[in-house]
C-alpha cells in the first residue's frame, strides 16, 4: 500500500495524493557510492567536514522506502567507497588482503545501517520531523556497534574524527564522540527531509522546504555555545616530543632496532644540549613515541643504559614507548615506561596497552587466520594486554597514558582522566602507514583533548607529533618521515568535562532510542500488512 500526503486542494479540503516510492535504482546505486565518496573527504587529509551530513543525507534518501535488502546493499556500497580509501594505508606494506577484509568488515556494519534506514521508513513517513533524529540515533548505533566487534571493534572512521574543524566538534564537552556524530546525523536527515519528496504545495510547502535545511545550518553551529578549555585548570608544565624518526619506514622498520633507539636518544641529547645553551626551556616531561625502544630496555642492559643517559642529560623524566618480551613464552607487551634520571624506569609508572591490534599485534584464532592467510605468521608473538589504565605520576604531572590506535576508543581515554590524569598523551608509531592515517590519528586526538577538557599530545616514531589544545586547536605540530623535536607550556586539567562525568551513557541512550525506533517500525508494518490483507479481503 502506498503511504499517502495530504495536500490542500483549490477548496482547502484535504486531498489525499500517492506519495514518492523509493528513489530509482539507477538513481540510488550511484547516490550510495557518492554518499562513501562524500563522507571520505570529511576526514584527514581532506579535512572538507561540512561534507559529512551531505553524505549522511545521500545514504539515507538513496536507502528510503527500499526493502531491507536493498537498503543493506546500498549500505555496504556506501561503506566500502568510504572505507576502501579511508584505510589505504593499510596496504602500504602489508599487502592487499588486510586492506580488503578490514574494509569489507566495515562496509558491512554500515550495511546494517543501510538495512536499518529501509525498516525505519514507515516511521519517517507517518512523522516526517522524526526523520533526522532516526538518522542521528542509527549512525550512533552503527558506529556503537563498529567499536566493540569483532574482536573489540574498530572504531576508525567515525564521524566525530571528521569535525576536528568544525563548530560540531566542542559538543564533545557535552557527550563525547556519540554526541558530535549524533548531531552531523541529524544534520544529515535534516538535508534529506528537506530535499524528499513530495512536501504539501503553496507557500508554505517552500517554508516547510526551507525549515529544515535551516535547521541543519543551527545544527551545525549550535558547537559555538559550548564552551571548551581547559577543565578545571591548574598549574602549567613544559612538555617535550621527541620524533627520532627511523631508517626506513615499513613492516621492516624496527629490523634496525638499535638505530631507532639511536636516533631517539641522540634527539634527547640534543635536545638538552639547546636547554643548556638557554634555547630551549628546561622541560618537566620528555615524551618518546611507541616503539622508540625495540629492544626490551628492562632486559637489555646496553638499552637501559642509553635511555638513562638521555634521562640524565635532558635531567627530565622520560615517557618511553618501548617493546617488552614476556610475561610468558611467544607474549610480549607493549608499554609506555617512565624512566627517572639517575634511577631508572619506575615499573610503578608503567603503562601496558589495554586493546593490542588483532592481527597485527596478536593474532586471534591463528590457526583458523592461518588457513585464510600464512602471512599471520609474521606476528611471531602475541601481544599480551594490559589490565589498568594508563594513568602515570611523573611528578609535575600525571599523564594519561593511551598507545596508538588506542585513542580511538571512549573508555580507554576516559579511564585515565577519571583516574586522575591531567594531560592526554598518545604514543603511536606510523612507520608502517602514512602521513594520511597520522592526519586522521590526530584528528581523534582533537576530539578526546575537547572532551575532557585537557591539553593533548601525539608522539609519533616519524610523524604526525604535536600539541592539541583543550580547545581542539594543534600547535607544533611535525612533518612526517623527519626527525624533531617540539616543546611547549601546558596548562594542566584537574577538573571534569559533562562528557567525563556523562562518561557512556549518552551513547547508551542514543543506542536506546534506535533500537526503540526499529521496533516502532515492526508495529507500523505489522499495522499496514493486517490493513492490506483487510482490504483485500474485503474486495
Amino acid at each position: 500500500m502506498p503511504v499517502t500526503a495530504v495536500a490542500q486542494g483549490p477548496s482547502s479540503a484535504p486531498v489525499a495524493r500517492p506519495a514518492a516510492g523509493p528513489l530509482p535504482l539507477r538513481v540510488a546505486v550511484p547516490a550510495a557510492v557518492a554518499a562513501g565518496l562524500v563522507l571520505l573527504v570529511a576526514f584527514p587529509p581532506y579535512d572538507w567536514w561540512v561534507a559529512a551530513p551531505v553524505g549522511v543525507a545521500l545514504l539515507a534518501a538513496a536507502a528510503h522506502r527500499r526493502r531491507v535488502r536493498a537498503g543493506a546493499g546500498l549500505g555496504f556500497l556506501a561503506g566500502l567507497a568510504l572505507f576502501a580509501p579511508l584505510l589505504e594505508w593499510t596496504n602500504l606494506h602489508t599487502g592487499m588482503l588486510p586492506w580488503v577484509l578490514l574494509s569489507l568488515s566495515q562496509a558491512a556494519v554500515v550495511a546494517l545501517l543501510g538495512a536499518a534506514s529501509a525498516w525505519v521508513s514507515p516511521v519517517v513517513d507517518r512523522w516526517r520531523w522524526a526523520w533526522p533524529a532516526v538518522t542521528g540515533v542509527l549512525w550512533v548505533a552503527q558506529e556503537a556497534l563498529r567499536s566493540r566487534a569483532p574482536f573489540g571493534g574498530f572504531p576508525w572512521g567515525r564521524l566525530a574524527f571528521s569535525q576536528g574543524d568544525a563548530p560540531t566538534l566542542r559538543l564533545a564537552a557535552w557527550g563525547g564522540a556519540p554526541l558530535v556524530t549524533f548531531a552531523v546525523a541529524v544534520a544529515g536527515g535534516l538535508v534529506v527531509a528537506a530535499l524528499w519528496r513530495p512536501w504539501p504545495a503553496g507557500a508554505r510547502a517552500r517554508w516547510a522546504a526551507v525549515g529544515p535545511a535551516v535547521a541543519a545550518v543551527a545544527v551545525l553551529s549550535v558547537g559555538w555555545l559550548v564552551p571548551v578549555g581547559v577543565a578545571g585548570g591548574g598549574a602549567t608544565v613544559t612538555v617535550a616530543v621527541v620524533q627520532g624518526n627511523v631508517p626506513r619506514l615499513g613492516l621492516d622498520f624496527n629490523a634496525q632496532r638499535q638505530a631507532v633507539l639511536n636516533n631517539h636518544v641522540q634527539a634527547t641529547l640534543d635536545l638538552a644540549a639547546q636547554v643548556a645553551a638557554g634555547q630551549r626551556p628546561q622541560p618537566d616531561l620528555v615524551v618518546w613515541p611507541e616503539n622508540a625502544s625495540d629492544i626490551d630496555p628492562l632486559r637489555s642492559a646496553a638499552a637501559g643504559e642509553r635511555i638513562g643517559v638521555a634521562a640524565a642529560a635532558v635531567r627530565a623524566p622520560i615517557l618511553v614507548g618501548a617493546v617488552l618480551v614476556g610475561p610468558g613464552p611467544g607474549q610480549s607487551q607493549n608499554a609506555g615506561i617512565l624512566w627517572r634520571p639517575g634511577a631508572g624506569p619506575d615499573l610503578e609508572q608503567m603503562y601496558t596497552k589495554r586493546h593490542p591490534v588483532p592481527f597485527a599485534e596478536y593474532v586471534p584464532l591463528r590457526d583458523v587466520a592461518r588457513m585464510v592467510s600464512k602471512e599471520v605468521d609474521r606476528v611471531r608473538s602475541d601481544m599480551v594486554a594490559g589490565d589498568r589504565p594508563g594513568v602515570v605520576d611523573a611528578g609535575a604531572v600525571t599523564v594519561g597514558d593511551v598507545i596508538c590506535f588506542e585513542v580511538a576508543y571512549d573508555g580507554l581515554v576516559r579511564d585515565t582522566v577519571t583516574g586522575g590524569a591531567q594531560l592526554l598523551v598518545v604514543q603511536t608509531n606510523n612507520a608502517t602507514f602514512d602521513v594520511a592515517e597520522a592526519r586522521q590519528q590526530l584528528a581523534m586526538v582533537r576530539v578526546r583533548a575537547v572532551e575532557h577538557g585537557r591539553a593533548s599530545l601525539m608522539a609519533s616514531t616519524v610523524g604526525v607529533s604535536g600539541f592539541v589544545g583543550a580547545d581542539g586547536r594543534v600547535s607544533d605540530a611535525t612533518g612526517f618521515n623527519t626527525r624533531a623535536v617540539v616543546s611547549r607550556q601546558l596548562r594542566l586539567g584537574d577538573g571534569r568535562t559533562l562528557a567525563t562525568r556523562v562518561g557512556v551513557w549518552p551513547e547508551v541512550a542514543l543506542v536506546a532510542v534506535a533500537v526503540a525506533v526499529v521496533a516502532g517500525a515492526a508495529v507500523l508494518r505489522r499495522r499496514r500488512s493486517g490493513a492490506e490483507r483487510s482490504r483485500v479481503t474485503v474486495g
